[in-house]
């Protein structure tokens, strides 16, 4: 079990503590690092022999994560007059709402000044006749649009102000997007400030899975990477994001790095919180280079890698321009390039400070081994 024991008479192995078998020297006489072993003893260790392969080192990458909002898909809606809550429509976290949905009513003193200008600015264009006069009155209308727009009305409520007789001292704000409030930071009864947050609505129709990769996983992790994971809330179903941003600063603590996916939710079935096992495919050849049938010859999005088309291009959601996919690593598998060596991990006899094998000689008639001292690259699977 252990041919690295050698003893000058029979006894038992230090480690199994089996019995030792006869060493039987080769035709050469052997030498100090051969091996050779009977055919009766091979058959009893159930020894095998391996070929040493020249192929792509692919692993698995188990990663585990959390559901969690996009980001970039969040909108804050702030006070951009001073003034008091006077009633919340939506008046808890994860309400869902609907694009120029109610979601609150402001009283403002500044507001009823602006209503009026307006309302006043409408009749002196209404009631004249004198044409320089009405010039100079259709700009004073502009401008007091202008400012009801700069406080976030609608062109719909400044519409509706125009034509009424007086002003209100309220204003009714009203959500920017489709979603869920994920932050309301105000009550009622509340003065607020201007610049003061109200809330903060997330679309959920992309979320985000954010992961967790251990320092020696990096090296088979790549910008745009197909991930596959699976949420305990709907069992038998498989995701897929692409690999969106690998942390470029590793945790000095935890020895860890943060790994962000985008995915597609446009079924609405992933909700923030949810925990997810996550698994990660790579083909590396030699050079690192990434063997991807479905990247290679493709060009991508630097800032969204889920937007992939076969020529030069710019993102449809940043406009930014695509860059080829061989620029972050990833070639087609018919393409010539080096391949690793492969040996199988059970044949690898670690002593902490070095690695062994030992190689069959094919010039011997018995099996005759010979221990060699190797450099090992990393761990891929039942590979080093």
């Amino acid at each position: 079990m252990h041919p690295q024991i050698r003893q000058p008479n029979f006894g038992l192995c230090p480690i199994c503590n089996m019995d030792l078998i006869p060493l039987e020297a080769s035709d050469s006489g052997g030498g100090l690092r051969e091996l050779s072993i009977s055919p009766e003893a091979a058959a009893l260790l159930d020894l095998r022999v391996s070929p040493v392969l020249r192929a792509p080192a692919t692993i698995e990458v188990k990663l585990f994560g959390k559901i969690d909002y996009d980001e970039r898909s969040v909108v804050t809606t702030t006070v951009r007059i001073s003034g008091r809550i006077d009633r919340l429509f939506a008046d808890f976290t994860g309400t869902t709402v609907s694009k120029g949905d109610a979601i609150a009513e402001i009283y403002s003193p500044e507001l009823f000044v602006a209503q009026q200008e307006l309302i006043q600015a409408a009749k002196n264009v209404a009631s004249s006749s004198n044409p320089s006069v009405k010039k100079v009155q259709q700009s004073l209308l502009t401008a007091a649009r202008e400012k009801l727009r700069l406080l976030e009305l609608t062109d719909e409520q400044i519409k509706a102000i125009e034509k009424q007789q007086k002003p209100s001292d309220h204003i009714t704000l009203t959500a920017q997007q489709d979603g869920i409030i994920v932050s309301l930071d105000v009550k009622e009864g509340q003065y607020l400030k201007t610049g003061q947050p109200l809330f903060s609505i997330a679309k959920l129709d992309s979320v985000w899975l954010k992961m967790e990769a251990y320092e020696a996983d990096l090296q088979w992790l790549r910008y745009a990477q197909d991930v596959a994971f699976h949420v305990d809330a709907v069992p038998g179903k498989t995701f897929h994001g692409r690999i969106a941003f690998i942390d470029p600063q590793l945790d000095p603590d935890r020895r860890i790095v943060k790994v962000r996916v985008n995915v597609d939710n446009s079924d609405f079935l992933l909700k923030p919180g949810m925990f997810a096992t996550a698994n990660a495919k790579a083909n590396i050849a030699l050079n690192g280079k990434v063997i991807s049938a479905d990247l290679a010859g493709k060009w991508i999005s630097p800032m969204h890698p889920e937007i992939i088309k076969d020529k030069p291009g710019t993102c449809d959601i940043c406009g930014m321009p695509l860059i080829k996919t061989e620029d972050y690593g990833f070639i087609a598998p018919q393409e010539s390039t080096k391949k690793p060596l492969l040996i199988p991990a059970s044949a690898v006899l670690s002593t902490g400070e070095r690695a062994v094998v030992y190689v069959r000689l094919a010039d011997k008639n018995e099996p005759v081994f010979e221990g060699r001292e190797i450099v090992l690259g990393p761990r891929a699977g039942k590979f080093y």
